[in-house]
């Protein structure tokens, strides 16, 4: 599993016109699910996720969770975070989970979430999405699981 965690000002999530997830201060996450993600994966990384320090204190540095800070999540569904690029200029895909297996498992991800009182907004799965967001500092962290 590899999400790109991006600490965000707000975000939005659009699929045919309209918005199907919006927050305001939190993380924009891009979620890529390769097939030997197990639930055991989709654990690891929400709960690293929900404690990781990416929100400053009052000397500037990053101290806080957004668990702490009160922040929401837009969660994005992204299989192209497993592009093979390392021959000719088509990638390849074939390390993103096929969608029968990347759909349930990237839904629990965001309910994992969900048990550490955070409120998760999502695109939808699949879906050719129009994706915003203000990227505040910037912060872009990548997090995987193995």
């Amino acid at each position: 599993m590899k999400v790109v965690v991006q600490r965000a000002k707000n975000a939005t999530v659009t699929v045919d016109g309209v918005i199907t997830g919006a927050i305001e201060s939190g993380y924009m996450l891009l979620v890529g699910i390769t097939h030997t993600d197990t639930l055991e994966d989709i654990q690891y990384v929400a709960k690293k996720i929900a404690e990781l320090r990416l929100y400053e204190d009052s000397e500037g540095k990053m101290n806080h969770s957004i668990t702490e800070m009160g922040g929401a999540i837009l969660s994005v569904s992204q299989f192209t975070l497993y592009a093979d690029t390392k021959k000719g200029r088509r990638p390849s895909f074939t390390d993103a989970a096929r969608p029968d297996v990347a759909k349930p498992l990237w839904e629990a991800f965001n309910e994992e979430l969900r048990q550490y009182d955070l409120q998760v907004e999502t695109g939808i799965f699949g879906a050719m999405m129009d994706v915003a967001f203000i990227n505040d500092g910037p912060v872009t962290i990548i997090v995987e699981s193995k």
